[in-house]
């Protein structure tokens, strides 16, 4: 390389870095666009993951902002140079794109490109994703990117030394998109574990309040001509009972919804998680989350699940009148905080005490995104568990 050996080796190995650290998909596909177009000093850089009708289930791009990206439109189809990628599964290098014969033209809101760089990504024989570049900026080893760079005439601005260094890139983004897949699967299949628990619990929880509230209608029935006093008081029972009964379905409705951490981030899922909470239950349930700030994916989910088996500790099991939960900046990262004014607890009692609040679960949630997991308890004194988690 052009640029002396050391800084190049030292350039992609910060990119390599940067994508190991990351475990979502679109964090790992983001991390790989952008680490291509600094590598490689090019103006517009993209990804594409083909789908099986035609399309791009995901699409990635670096250096066109969020408002031209809207006005270019609906993602694109794979044909001409990027179906040539997918399909053929070869690399492409290209002095102008548009010169091309199986150029087929773009929308009006799209840049200009003209030099192009094109590389599949495979897994093995199957080519699961495209990596383009566009646009040289500067030669190897040249002076601070001027868009375009000088090149010799009919001749690309990207070298062979650019398609040797995209695709080492390639093949370890081809990992890194691998590992994350594997990740999220295994994800999908732990919330589904965690839904068929809850839905467990669920049917025992409502299961016996109502099997209590027709027991106590059927007494009330009995008692209603021979003892009215007692029938009375019978009734004021099943209103009690209906009434836990709709707590225990409406908590139970908040847990088992899937959680909008997509659209809506970490905060405003916790806010109107934490809204239907306090209204479900008898014990006040307030939020604050001053100055906080996104999260990676992976860390907002946990922080997300700990905070819900945190609330359901507090209003199922501990008897408390105020339960607080608060979210704060850290440094880089961020702390969770959920603190109710209940029973409280031995956290050193028993290892089995620690399952069935479900502080295991807590801390494998926790220390899976590099994160502390503390608990401050005493019987009497109430409880604060509190999560810090890394950041980006």
């Amino acid at each position: 390389m052009s640029q002396g050996p050391r800084s190049g080796l030292a350039a992609v190995s910060s990119a390599l870095l940067a994508m190991s650290r990351h475990l979502e998909v679109r964090d790992v596909l983001k991390t790989i666009v952008a680490s291509a177009r600094e590598l490689l000093d090019a103006q517009y850089a993209a990804l594409g993951v083909p789908d099986d009708h035609g399309g791009f289930a995901q699409f990635v791009v670096d250096g066109v902002s969020d408002e031209q990206w809207k006005a270019i439109g609906p993602l694109p189809r794979q044909h001409g140079i990027l179906a040539a990628m997918l399909h053929e599964a070869t690399p492409e290098r290209l002095a102008d794109v548009r010169k091309d014969p199986r150029f087929e033209g773009w929308p009006s809101a799209h840049p200009e490109m003209s030099d192009f760089l094109g590389l599949p990504i495979r897994d093995g024989d199957e080519v699961i994703g495209a990596l383009f570049l566009a646009n040289k900026l500067r030669p190897v080893g040249g002076h601070p990117p001027h868009p375009p760079c000088s090149k010799p005439e009919g001749g690309c601005g990207f070298t062979e030394e650019d398609e040797e260094l995209l695709s080492i890139l390639a093949q370890h983004a081809a990992i890194a998109l691998t590992n994350a897949r594997l990740y999220e699967r295994s994800r999908e299949l732990t919330i589904a574990e965690e839904r068929s628990r809850l839905a467990h619990e669920l049917h025992d929880a409502v299961s016996q309040k109502l099997f209590s509230l027709r027991l106590t209608a059927q007494a009330a029935a009995a008692l209603v001509d021979r003892d009215p006093s007692r029938a009375k008081g019978e009734l004021q029972q099943v209103a009690v009972l209906a009434a836990e009964a709709a707590d225990e379905l409406r908590a139970a409705v908040v847990e088992l919804r899937p959680a909008a951490l997509d659209e809506d981030g970490l905060t405003a899922t916790l806010r109107t998680q934490i809204q239907v909470l306090d209204r479900a239950h008898t014990a006040r349930v307030t939020f604050s989350a001053p100055n906080f700030r996104a999260l990676p994916a992976s860390q907002e989910e946990a922080m997300l699940r700990v905070a819900q088996e945190a609330l359901h500790n507090a209003l199922r099991h501990s008897g408390a009148e105020h339960v607080d939960v608060s979210l704060e900046r850290r440094g880089s990262g961020a702390v969770l905080r959920v603190t109710d004014d209940g029973s409280g607890f031995e956290p050193k009692a028993t290892r089995r005490a620690g399952r069935h609040l479900g502080l295991v679960s807590m801390r494998d949630r926790t220390s899976g995104v590099g994160g502390t997991l503390t608990v401050e308890s005493a019987p009497g004194k109430g409880t604060t568990i509190e999560m810090e988690v890394p950041g980006g």
